[in-house]
């Protein structure tokens, strides 16, 4: 019992103490089925600074995407695993996207966009943005070493979790760990 005490004690001084701790305890709470394999951070911390570009070789950078909640998942034409997560991540943008949350897909490595192009058509995917990170220069900041990766950041634009591997983004342990995440500590 001292030990849940202080357990609770800690929680609430850090949720204090740092606003985005109190959504991280909430999401590790209700973590079940594939979002078992996340990594969550125990302190925020930077995301990668690297620019990468649109499919139209505009460049981006993930301070774009300051102010929301961002899902970032690193992947490849010749991904098997990231060719069956994919639809599951299109249909989790299309359910939780909008003003405050948000899904970017980021081909890393060699992809010629015309591959890429073919990759999305064929799975069906057409609500996901064809970014790309030619030289990996993104990944290779952000320590991606296989594929796929997704790193969740907050609207600070800070890592708070990681998963490696594909995983059920449209079902509902997914959707729930989101949920909390998101969830405004102060209410």
């Amino acid at each position: 019992m001292k030990r849940f005490v202080l357990a609770a004690l800690y929680t609430g001084a850090m949720a204090l103490a740092n606003p985005g701790f109190a959504d991280v305890a909430a999401a590790q709470a209700v973590v079940a089925g594939d979002m078992r394999k996340m990594v969550f951070h125990p302190a925020p911390k930077d995301a990668g600074k690297a620019d990468f570009m649109t499919f139209d070789e505009q460049p981006l950078n993930l301070s774009d995407w300051q102010g929301k909640w961002v899902l970032v998942n690193f992947w490849a034409t010749w991904c098997a695993p990231c060719r069956h997560e994919m639809p599951m991540l299109s249909e989790l943008q299309a359910e939780l996207g909008g003003d405050t949350f948000e899904v970017v897909t980021i081909a890393t490595s060699r992809n010629p966009p015309a591959k890429m192009q073919d990759f999305f058509a064929e799975i069906g995917v057409d609500n996901l943005p064809l970014h790309r990170d030619p030289n990996s220069m993104l990944a290779r900041e952000m320590a991606v070493l296989g594929l796929p990766v997704t790193v969740i950041l907050n609207p600070e634009g800070q890592e708070v979790a990681r998963l490696t591997g594909d995983a059920d983004w449209s079902g509902a342990d997914a959707k729930a760990l989101l949920t909390a995440l998101m969830a405004d500590p102060a209410s």
